[in-house]
């Protein structure tokens, strides 16, 4: 589950897109020749409620004319709302375009008004220097479990989903600051066990994604800020195979001061001041995810790192993560070892490499060196990464 927010904390004018498609709805083009804008009241019945809306049947609605009166049936039905599409009020009955349940479960907008209402957001919200944030639930803002000894009739287990998921929104958004109800399930998912920005009124150039696991964001990597899985409870961690106490064992949770959270938040500051710096530039011509590989790649830059026994002999060395990970953040990657190169990076100190490191003076780390910088956005101090001596020692 995620949660679309915007940076730093108010909102966009997506909140308000009721309102705004009521706006819609009510406009009329003052460019047309006398054409009478009507508003009609419908009631419409849709999953065992009735719901007024308001239809405006307007030129302004199916696009510019000569000044003739437009037909209905030239309408390019840009959004249904409860079956009806919005601009012309003709019933739709096929299932087309993207529904997005978390403004209305009953409101499903065609590919081409959503560009629309992209370029209109991202202007209004560039406009005010703010970005979208798409912000991943569970391992990265909270941690979930499952409580089995409690017992199948306890009343708060016969509420529906959506119940549950508007309580848990409420409980970390009391005063709707931050994202609301904009939270979108994995099941609106359009593709499956992938997530994506179709269902986002957000245009890709102003994204920035915050979420535990990278491969569900395979269209969107360059948006993705990869964030340490967050394991509170004990379960979690047996699910993820970590050999400790977990936080909830450990009565305590992460720093406030130099948590991973209050990391990640001075990254996105990092990267919002980066965005807005040049006020002499149109925000609309810039892309924060150039802006996302700029930072990325100054956190290891100047490094040259050689790995030994970290990847296995099968795997061809370019193609390892660790190797595609050291290299996004500005280091120089190579197979074999020479005097310009400054760290090497084993999995046991015995190898021909890590004793040429020891002996050269040059750092000798382990992998996780590359993984804490790439989780913290900067450069780790060698020292809290040692090598394990040899295995015969």
């Amino acid at each position: 589950m995620s949660v679309v927010t915007d940076s730093p904390v108010h909102s966009s004018s997506s909140d308000d897109f009721a309102a705004f498609l009521d706006g819609e709805l009510d406009s009329v083009s003052d460019e047309e020749h006398e054409i009478e804008s009507s508003v009609k009241r419908r009631k419409v019945e849709s999953s065992g409620y009735v719901e007024e809306i308001q239809e405006s049947v307007s030129v302004t609605s199916v696009g510019r004319g000569s000044g003739k009166s437009r037909e209905k049936d030239k309408c390019s039905h840009p959004g249904v709302f409860s079956q009806m599409c919005y601009a012309c009020g003709e019933k739709i009955e096929e299932d087309s375009g993207v529904t997005l349940r978390y403004i209305h479960k009953e409101l499903r907008l065609g590919s081409d008004e959503l560009a629309r209402l992209r370029t209109k957001d991202v202007k209004n919200l560039l406009r005010h220097r703010k970005l979208y944030m798409i912000l991943d639930l569970d391992h990265t803002l909270l941690n979930s479990t499952g409580i089995t000894d409690v017992a199948p009739d306890e009343e708060y287990l016969r509420n529906p989903p959506n119940y549950m998921e508007a309580a848990m929104a409420s409980l970390l958004d009391p005063k709707k600051e931050y994202f609301d109800a904009r939270v979108i399930s994995r099941d609106e998912s359009t593709q499956k066990h992938q997530k994506g920005l179709d269902l986002v009124l957000g245009q890709e150039s102003a994204v920035v994604i915050l979420d535990d696991t990278e491969t569900v964001w395979s269209r969107h990597m360059d948006n993705l800020i990869l964030i340490e899985r967050y394991n509170f409870f004990a379960s979690s961690c047996r699910q993820h195979k970590i050999p400790c106490k977990s936080l909830a064992e450990l009565r305590t949770d992460e720093s406030e001061s130099d948590g991973i959270l209050a990391t990640v938040l001075q990254v996105l500051k990092r990267i919002h001041c980066a965005f807005f710096k040049d006020l002499g530039d149109d925000p609309a011509d810039r892309d924060v995810r150039q802006v996302l590989r700029s930072e990325r790649s100054e956190i290891l830059k100047g490094c040259k790192i050689v790995f030994s026994r970290v990847f296995s002999l099968y795997v061809q060395a370019e193609t390892h993560i660790l190797w595609r990970i050291a290299e996004g953040l500005g280091a120089t990657c190579c197979t074999e070892v020479d005097p310009s190169v400054t760290h090497v990076v084993a999995a046991d100190a015995g190898t021909e490499k890590a004793r040429w490191a020891v002996k050269e003076n040059k750092f000798l780390v382990n992998q996780q060196w590359i993984e804490a910088a790439n989780f913290l956005w900067k450069r780790q101090p060698e020292d809290n990464f040692p090598v394990k001596p040899p295995k015969n020692t």
